[in-house]
């Protein structure tokens, strides 16, 4: 059975993830620093690692096929800092997938530029713009990895918390739905990272998802 773990379970994104996981039979654990949280939403269901993000060791992933990094912090730097520390924990690993939840702030618009560029613009010097900063530093960081399995995967542009539904896949430009939209529903978004894993086809690159 596939063994899938789960950073940052019991926030938005990662509850869908785990959900879907779990409907799916996979063999799901929650890496959260509160147990008794998770065992609140998932209860006998996930398997439990309480600890925080940033104390993980190999050990205590190495025995995972999937590690979903859904992580959200209030130092918006520890983006970076986890996604440094899981990839050397799996550099020439050719077995295990790591996929990292990234912001739409990283995707391209039709002249090249990202969405981040425009948000400085409109809005600098605002203290939130400081968790899309680092998330672009992650996914740049990401792209000079070449030993290790990861993925990057977006939502183009926003999340709902709608059905799951069908969905369109693009790469790294913001798409929209046949309506016209840019949203998708965390468990869509959900559905399409667990549908990568069980047929990879973003390997070392980034998608992004938005509902049909």
């Amino acid at each position: 059975m596939t063994k899938i773990g789960i950073i940052g379970a019991t926030g938005h994104v990662g509850q869908a993830i785990m959900k879907e996981a779990l409907d799916r039979g996979l063999q799901a654990t929650a890496i959260v620093r509160s147990a008794e949280k998770a065992k609140k939403l998932f209860g006998d269901q996930a398997a439990i690692l309480a600890k925080d993000a940033m104390a993980l060791t190999q050990a205590d992933l190495s025995d995972f096929d999937i590690i979903v990094d859904a992580f959200a912090s209030a130092k918006p730097y520890e983006h970076v800092d986890l996604a440094t520390g899981l990839i050397s924990f799996f550099r020439e690993d050719q077995a295990t997938q790591l996929f990292f939840v990234i912001g739409a702030s990283t995707l391209l618009k039709p002249d090249g530029s990202t969405l981040l560029t425009d948000t400085m613009k409109r809005f600098a010097g605002e203290p939130w713009l400081a968790g899309m900063i680092e998330q672009n530093r992650e996914f740049e960081f990401l792209q000079l990895v070449d030993d290790v399995n990861w993925t990057a995967i977006t939502p183009s542009t926003d999340f709902t918390d709608g059905p799951k539904t069908t969905y369109r896949v693009g790469g790294s430009h913001i798409i929209n739905s046949a309506a016209g939209k840019n949203e998708v529903s965390v468990a869509t978004f959900a559905a399409a990272l667990l549908d990568e894993s069980a047929q990879p086809k973003h390997t070392r690159t980034q998608f992004s998802v938005v509902d049909a």
